[in-house]
């Protein structure tokens, strides 16, 4: 099946950071998904190079605009090897076939009526280059630059972006996948509930002449928008070219939410003004915060993917942000919470998991993967095994399938736990020393280097490098590139007798020089606190009567800004509420989600950080000899519908 995945293309009046890092890491990690699961991939990124910022930025700089766009798109392309990113195509706005793309595009429209000339007054963002409406502002200021825009009076063409307006309602809503994930789509439904006005799709020379002539005046150019979207297009050759009748009704494109009303609105009308099928899924995600705070060049907190890669190794940065990121949901940077996730999950999870066993292998099988048992002979521990294995490809497939990527990790990581408990249950050092357990033993390593080549294809996807690396050291170097999620739907894959090579650690883990936390001397005191006497602060019945707790589900989590210790959670209970709970320095806001927990739901609202907060999460605190705490989520062990009283 044909699959065309994109990213936005990006815009050159800045160098690659996290925030592009990550965009293109979750296509390049879905498109190597489709092609796991047997799909004909295309995969395409590129740079957007016309407008006034670029302008801008090139006289900054004592360039040309050409010699700009050159020179920064260029940083683009030697960025992605980096992270082990392999678009099939990287396109360029100003590529020569791009322009005569777009320029055939604007002819058509305009001879189909849908653009037209008029004289304009509005309120333009030179930061955003479009109109805004008051509708958008904030205090009378664009929400993205927070500068006031400049009211502008000037004749230009627009597109009659409102004549599609009903149509692009209806499809929305007889197409819930087509913007994912929902909350975006409410947005963008919410967006078009007011009147949709045209689009203005110029500027005049006078002011702008970096960028594509209109066809039919040469005294405009086309704004940028109009222009990089066609993108999608020129890339696999519209209209003749085999490619495009190949790939186009598979396009689903990837991007951020700052960009959500051009892809969501423009795009889709301009296609329908085309008479072109519109795209098939559009996948918009949040935005990275460094430290919990916005990035931004300003306050000079800008994370680099060079240097990402050069301080925590390209699969430990691909892991940690498709893991610590909800997609759709914000999230957060800090070199703390990456090492964390390199230490606990990579080093210590997998990479001990991987070097122990393989280690056993060499000692007590001879280096050579031995045959198990019959299946009449496999322990609960072996058939536990194989249910959880299976279990996880299917979570593993729908989850990576809905973007939900930290949830497919959790679902791999949990038969990573699953095996290092298998080890220690079946303690295959004890049964070396019993020559009548060598079957037994023979086993417990078969399932083992079976699991771990299982583990390695899911892996693929996500840390190609790790993966490969795994595989050449079971001996499956050759099956490796063209596996399939097939692969993993049977057991016996590696043939008994396999050569396994000499183990080296995946991730070695990285020690930080971090002085223990100091003591709040909260715990010291509460230790030397009498008990209180029976009978004191106790409640009656009809006290507790009061308390409302209800079971509540939560189904969003993100870290609030300029708070190392809160969460902002959005909870079903039934009804939606918003709890701000202190829980961010013990739980991952990707961990967070679906899980059912205990809230106090008629306690007062109050306003933390800005925030209002309509409940408290209950939680049980445990005291740690260090005189710090750990806190655990109180949550329901049954299958029990949100909004549930507690009796």
């Amino acid at each position: 099946m044909p699959t065309y995945v994109t990213t936005p293309i990006y815009y050159v009046n800045a160098m690659p950071h996290l925030g592009h890092a990550y965009t293109t890491i979750v296509t390049d990690t879905y498109s190597r998904f489709r092609r796991f699961c047997g799909d004909d991939v295309r995969f395409q990124t590129g740079t957007d190079e016309h407008g006034e910022k670029i302008a801008e930025a090139a006289a900054k700089a004592g360039e040309t605009p050409r010699e700009y766009v050159d020179r920064i798109s260029a940083t683009f392309r030697e960025t992605w090897p980096l992270l082990t990113i392999e678009p099939d195509y990287i396109i360029r706005t100003t590529d020569a076939d791009h322009v005569r793309t777009v320029q055939d595009i604007l002819q058509q429209v305009h001879d189909r009526g849908d653009i037209y000339f008029s004289e304009y007054s509005g309120l333009y963002c030179t930061g955003c280059e479009r109109f805004l409406t008051e509708k958008e502002l904030v205090d009378g200021k664009c929400p993205d630059h927070l500068v006031e825009p400049k009211a502008i009076t000037e004749q230009n063409y627009f597109f009659r972006m409102s004549k599609y307006q009903d149509w692009l309602i209806d499809h929305i809503k007889a197409n819930p996948e087509f913007i994912t994930p929902e909350r975006y789509r409410n947005e963008v439904l919410s967006f078009l509930s007011e009147p949709l006005e045209d689009l203005c799709i110029s500027r005049p020379t006078s002011r702008l002449t970096w960028g594509i002539p209109l066809p039919f005046d040469p005294n405009f150019v086309t704004y940028v928008w109009f222009d990089a979207l066609i993108n999608y297009l020129t890339g696999i050759g519209y209209p003749n070219g085999a490619d495009f009748g190949k790939y186009w009704a598979s396009a689903e494109h990837v991007i951020a939410k700052d960009i959500l009303k051009p892809h969501a609105i423009f795009w889709p009308t301009m296609l329908r003004a085309m008479e072109l099928e519109p795209y098939k899924r559009l996948h918009v995600h949040g935005y990275w915060n460094v430290d919990a705070t916005k990035m931004s060049k300003s306050l000079g907190n800008v994370i680099r993917p060079k240097e990402l890669v050069e301080a925590y190794g390209v699969d430990t940065v691909r892991y940690f942000v498709l893991r610590e990121m909800s997609f759709g949901l914000d999230a957060s940077f800090s070199s703390e919470a990456i090492l964390a996730r390199h230490n606990a999950d990579l080093a210590n999870d997998l990479g001990n998991l991987f070097s122990r066993s393989l280690t056993m292998i060499d000692k007590y099988a001879g280096g050579l993967v031995p045959e198990r048992e019959g299946a009449s002979m496999l322990t609960p521990d072996e058939r536990e095994l194989m249910s959880a294995v299976s279990a996880m490809v299917a979570q593993y497939q729908e989850q990576m399938d809905g973007f939900r990527f930290h949830k497919a990790l959790q679902a791999v990581w949990e038969v990573i736990s699953l095996l290092n408990r298998y080890i220690v249950a079946n303690a295959p050092w004890e049964l070396a020393k019993n020559p009548r357990q060598s079957d037994r033993l023979r086993t417990v390593l078969s399932f083992l280097a079976e699991s771990l080549w299982k583990i390695a294809l899911v892996l693929g996807p996500i840390m190609p490098t790790t993966a490969a690396n795994m595989a050449a050291a079971l001996g499956m170097q050759s099956r490796f590139s063209g596996a399939t999620i097939e692969d993993l739907k049977e057991w016996g894959d590696i043939d008994p007798g396999t050569a396994i090579a000499k183990v080296t650690q995946l991730f070695p883990r990285v020690e930080t020089k971090t002085e223990p936390a100091p003591s709040t001397g909260k715990a010291k005191k509460a230790r030397q606190e009498p008990e209180p006497a029976l009978g004191e602060g106790l409640i009656s019945f009809d006290q507790f009567k009061t308390v409302e707790l209800r079971v509540a589900e939560i189904v969003a989590a993100e870290k609030v800004a300029k708070s190392e210790r809160l969460l902002k959670l959005t909870l079903k209970a039934p009804e939606e509420r918003t709890i701000v709970a202190g829980i961010a320095q013990h739980y991952a806001p990707g961990d967070l989600l679906g899980k059912r927990v205990l809230i106090v739901a008629n306690l007062k609202p109050a306003k933390l950080m800005g925030i209002p907060s309509q409940g408290m999460v209950l939680a049980a605190k445990e005291q740690l000899a260090d005189g710090g705490e750990k806190l655990v989520l109180t949550t329901v062990a049954g299958d029990i519908a949100p909004g549930s009283r507690v009796a």
